[in-house]
């Protein structure tokens, strides 16, 4: 019986490793982090996988199949939840081994869900986390094999929120290193985001990051289409407009601030599909991530 039990033990904390992440994404201590428990907890509900209370932030790596040693261009996917949960599998590993059949190397971010009793100042954790696995990736390129003038973010709902703050905040460090290490992402991949936390955008998400009355600074500051410049990296954008979670015109908004200040973008808008479809929108025969191939490709990314 001793025996069994200690295999049971063994087996629940190897698929809590891998619900979470293999890897800690800091080396030392986690910037604006709080001595306080660690209760995260991961669940299957309906085939997806939702971690909660994210207090200590870990990666897992895709390293792409690489037979002519090229470096690979590679993505950081954020999943999405609005800031309270991170719906993994659907909208992160799924998505990892998906660019890998076509040669591309992702790194899943389980990225801190803000909490007040964990982090001294919430509404920055993600966002330190995001930027650290960027610096992450840089840092290892040339061990990972990866191109690091290929450095994606990608984000689905609140994870979409995250990664766009990630693409136009990159001229200031938030975790605090300021090391040099370019900050920058490539391109973005946007699936479904939150942008806006002003008119049109999930109040959850809004909630869960900045709390009940936000101010008119922090209003500003992660209202992503307002921090767009020319520097703005070039965006992918898929999302359907009869999505009640989460706006359309949260990406409309954004793709009309990239335009203007000439940054390039693509969009697919569904007519249907609502919210979460992750891979696959049941509503079409369409596959945005064959889209997303081509994309690649026309952009000289890989």
């Amino acid at each position: 019986m001793k025996y069994i039990i200690l295999t049971l033990f063994a087996m629940a904390t190897s698929l809590y490793v891998n619900a979470q992440g293999d890897m800690n994404l800091y080396a030392g201590k986690i910037p604006n982090d709080k001595e306080a428990p660690n209760l995260v907890s991961s669940a299957i509900t309906d085939g997806i996988t939702r971690i909660s209370n994210v207090s200590i932030p870990t990666y897992t790596l895709f390293l792409a199949p690489n037979p002519s040693n090229t470096p690979t261009p590679i993505v950081v996917i954020c999943p999405g939840g609005g800031y309270r949960i991170l719906a993994s599998s659907h909208e992160g590993t799924d998505i990892a081994k998906k660019f890998n059949e076509i040669g591309i190397s992702a790194l899943v971010l389980y990225y801190r869900l803000p909490n007040d009793v964990n982090q001294v100042q919430k509404e920055f954790a993600p966002l330190q986390d995001a930027q650290q696995a960027i610096r992450l990736v840089r840092q290892n390129a040339k061990a990972w094999k990866v191109d690091p003038a290929k450095v994606g973010i990608m984000g689905f709902s609140a994870g979409g929120h995250l990664a766009a703050s990630t693409a136009t905040h990159f001229t200031k460090d938030y975790t605090g290193l300021n090391d040099g290490i370019n900050l920058r992402p490539d391109f973005q991949i946007l699936l479904y985001p939150v942008v806006t936390f002003r008119d049109h955008t999930h109040a959850g998400s809004r909630q869960s990051l900045l709390g009940n009355n936000p101010s008119e600074d922090q209003l500003h500051l992660f209202s992503n289409e307002e921090q767009v410049n020319a520097q703005t990296p070039p965006a992918f954008i898929v999302h359907a407009a009869d999505d009640k979670a989460v706006p359309v015109k949260n990406s409309l908004a954004y793709i009309e601030k990239l335009n203007s200040f000439g940054v390039a973008v693509d969009y697919i808008q569904y007519a249907k599909g609502g919210h979460g479809f992750g891979l696959t929108n049941k509503t079409t025969p369409d596959r945005w991530f064959d889209d997303l191939s081509q994309w690649f490709t026309a952009n000289q990314l890989r």
